[in-house]
């Protein structure tokens, strides 16, 4: 399974401080960035990816920290169109929504199924790390100054950390550096929108899985 772990330091967390921003994504503590690494991490034109796990951890107000987890069986509460799986008429309005959704959902001590492959509770960035790591997960940082993904081995059970467009916070990275077991990855000399840089992980490890 494929993980990638968004973390945003101002991303609201609660279903009720999404409303208040009445539809304005970037109000809401930049969920346009997060609704972006969704669209880019799960779907496909026409199909959608079922070996891949998207994280979302919020650090904004005004209960942190949430992490919703999200993998595409189908997700129920968005548009479907034909009679194929992954025929999605999908759109940035349709993920928000869902998200708000989730987050009206959470209940205090637990991690609770919203929907089916929708998951939502109260989480730190470093206990998702962890727990991903415990269930035998490699775990990478994108970092512009790590080695090039095409250098190195990469298995198909692999979590991926970014941050929002401010980055991870420093005490975090600096953690996430010094860890035995974080390896830092590079996808180029250039920056990326963070969904930019989940097409392009998904792409890499696309092209590897058809050579084999």
């Amino acid at each position: 399974m494929r993980h990638f772990i968004y973390f945003s330091s101002k991303a609201r967390t609660s279903g009720k401080a999404l409303s208040q921003a009445e539809g304005n994504l970037m109000k809401a503590g930049r969920m346009d960035i997060a609704i972006h690494v969704i669209i880019a991490g799960l779907f496909l034109s026409h199909s959608v990816r079922e070996n891949v796990k998207i994280h979302l951890v919020f650090y904004g107000s005004p209960d942190p920290p949430k992490h919703i987890e999200m993998q595409v069986k189908k997700i129920k509460g968005l548009p479907e169109t034909g009679s194929k799986v992954g025929q999605i008429d999908i759109s940035k309005k349709d993920i928000g929504g869902l998200i708000k959704r989730i987050l009206y959902k959470y209940k205090p001590g637990k991690k609770t199924e919203p929907f089916p492959g929708c998951f939502v509770e109260k989480k730190s960035l470093l206990n998702v790390i962890n727990e991903l790591k415990k269930e035998g997960e490699e775990i990478f940082v994108l970092d512009k100054k790590g080695e090039d993904i095409r250098n190195i081995n990469i298995p198909e059970d692999s979590a991926f950390i970014l941050g929002d467009h401010e980055g991870l916070p420093k005490k975090e990275l600096k953690r996430l550096k010094n860890s035995d077991f974080v390896k830092r990855v590079s996808i180029g000399p250039r920056m990326y929108f963070a969904s930019q840089v989940v097409a392009i992980v998904n792409n890499e490890l696309d092209r590897r899985v058809k050579r084999t």
